[in-house]
């Protein structure tokens, strides 16, 4: 079976969509389960000067240990009439540790001489001398031939004197971009396979999707002779994104029976995709093939009688085979690997007809309703799990909360004030807190009484906290969901809470973060 590279982007390209930012550990988050899916590649972003936020990434990935994925760095080429060993930004790339680096070089003449503005022989040089240099600084170096089908179509000769540049200098893999994302499949595979059959060394494709043809024009390069992929999950990417890895992986692991992931991970791919979209705090697309929610949604009719006779009748893959469910509208009826696949990592020997399966099913189905998600709230998942299946004890029970603002006048700043009272076995803790806000006096307030009781506290923090309104056009009356990130230092951990009151949704959150923290680091 043919193997594919997958390089994801989602870290680099993908913040580079509109509304998208992620914090550091977002970024980890988001690495962490590409790497337990099985990409090849994970592009962490470009650590330079003017970009802190990436240099922390790479300075933490550096350290963790990674099982099948290589951390990618991205930059440019030396600067024009400047040694690679003096350019800042090639040091820092150095300085990332990252085992892979990934240059991004002009291969359009125009590019050249009227963005660089540099003359065509200084920017084969510039590319050259780059990829040079870096050979003896890392593992692999990736060159990623920027708007080369445009540069093939104004200069195929100087385009592929781009390439040449690359190659001479040892470079891994040669990318060819279609960084205006204005390409027809059919061009894209003519110019594949001229360019394969000149180069030995590996190809790649790398699409924007600015004419909606991405995902096709990835797969007519990969049937041409590209075996290494760049994309992002969900398709993010400047302007309208990039190919969409959540399509194209299986496309070309179902349809043309080539291996992108390791054996089984596929399944773990609608997971995937909506854990990240969470993390992006952007609402899931339903109708992302494959993946999204009506992917596999039939509703009354026609097609719900065929499909419960025989789902091929109206289905071209298994949903369960990129970890999806069928959902048939009118019974509001779906199927339930995505939950067995959740409670297995918590119970390895849980199986299908578990009953369990089914009421973790009911209850997250009634959950949702409310706005409730868990695809980024694994903690809070795992708990709702053991409160149905153990009658979870929580370590310790609320008793009530007050929180307070005041703000003297215009000028001044508000001022938050929360107090709780919390029981512990037979002990009742009642305590004040102050903060910057009202949720994070509560959180203040809420650790100060448990604080002395339960030490491992001290080593929690939050680190990151997102609000999303469910209902916009009911205004301030609107339900919000609150997604909140936890960690030790060592791992982080996803809670989740839903209510009319943001405070009080914060709190759920809060409780569900602290309850597994204890529970999952205990002495």
């Amino acid at each position: 079976m043919e193997m594919i590279a997958m390089y994801d982007t989602t870290l680099r390209d993908g913040c580079q969509a509109e509304r998208v930012a992620f914090s550091v550990e977002d970024k980890l988050r988001i690495a962490r389960r590409l790497d337990q899916i099985g990409v090849a590649y994970i592009e962490g972003g470009w650590p330079n000067e003017t970009n802190p936020r990436d240099q922390e990434f790479f300075q933490r990935a550096a350290d963790m240990e990674w099982h099948t994925a290589s951390i990618a760095a991205f930059g440019s080429t030396r600067r024009a009439n400047t040694g690679p060993e003096d350019d800042q930004q090639l040091q820092e790339l150095i300085a990332s540790r990252a085992p892979v680096i990934t240059i991004v070089g002009k291969s359009w003449d125009f590019h050249a001489t009227d963005v660089l503005r540099v003359s065509l022989d200084e920017n084969l040089r510039m590319i050259e001398d780059t990829i040079a240099y870096l050979q003896d600084q890392c593992e692999q170096v990736i060159f990623d031939a920027e708007h080369f089908f445009d540069g093939y179509r104004a200069d195929a000769e100087y385009a592929l004197e781009s390439l040449r540049a690359a190659d001479r200098a040892g470079a891994d893999a040669l990318v060819l971009c279609d960084t205006n994302g204005g390409s027809l499949p059919d061009e894209i595979r003519q110019i594949v396979e001229t360019v394969s059959a000149e180069f030995d060394t590996l190809l790649g494709i790398h699409c924007h999707d600015d004419a909606g043809l991405a995902v096709a024009n990835s797969i007519a390069a990969v049937q041409a002779g590209c075996s290494h992929v760049q994309g992002t999950i969900n398709g993010y990417g400047e302007r309208t994104g990039n190919t969409d890895l959540c399509v194209i992986i299986p496309n070309l692991e179902l349809k043309l029976g080539m291996r992108c992931l390791p054996e089984g991970n596929l399944a773990q791919l609608t997971e995937l995709a909506h854990f990240t979209s969470e993390i992006a705090n952007l609402p899931p697309d339903n109708r992302q093939p494959y993946v999204g929610t009506s992917a596999f949604a039939h509703k009354g009719g026609m097609h719900a009688n065929a499909v419960l006779k025989n789902p091929t009748s109206f289905e071209h893959v298994e949903p369960e085979t990129i970890g999806n469910d069928r959902r048939i509208l009118v019974s509001d009826s779906s199927g339930s690997s995505t939950i067995v696949h959740k409670l297995q990592k918590i119970w390895p020997d849980i199986q299908r007809d578990d009953p369990l399966v089914r009421e973790v099913l009911d209850r997250i189905k009634y959950l949702e309703k409310d706005g409730y998600e868990f695809e980024a709230a694994e903690a809070s998942f795992e708990l709702l799990a053991k409160r149905l299946k153990e009658g979870l004890i929580p370590p310790f029970n609320l008793h009530g909360y007050r929180v307070t603002m005041y703000k003297a006048d215009e000028n001044s700043e508000p001022y938050c004030e929360a107090t709780v009272k919390v029981g512990v076995e037979d002990k009742d803790v009642h305590t004040a807190g102050e903060g910057t806000g009202p949720v994070n006096a509560l959180d203040n307030a809420l650790r100060k009484a448990l604080t002395e009781l339960f030490p491992k506290l001290a080593d929690f923090s939050l680190t990151d906290y997102k609000v999303r309104v469910l209902r916009a056009d009911e205004g301030t009356a609107a339900a919000v969901r609150v997604l909140i990130e936890t960690s030790n230092g060592e791992e982080s951990w996803g809670t989740v809470g839903v209510h009319e009151n943001i405070i009080e949704a914060s709190w759920q959150a809060i409780i569900d973060s602290l309850i597994y923290g204890l529970l999952n680091n205990a002495d």
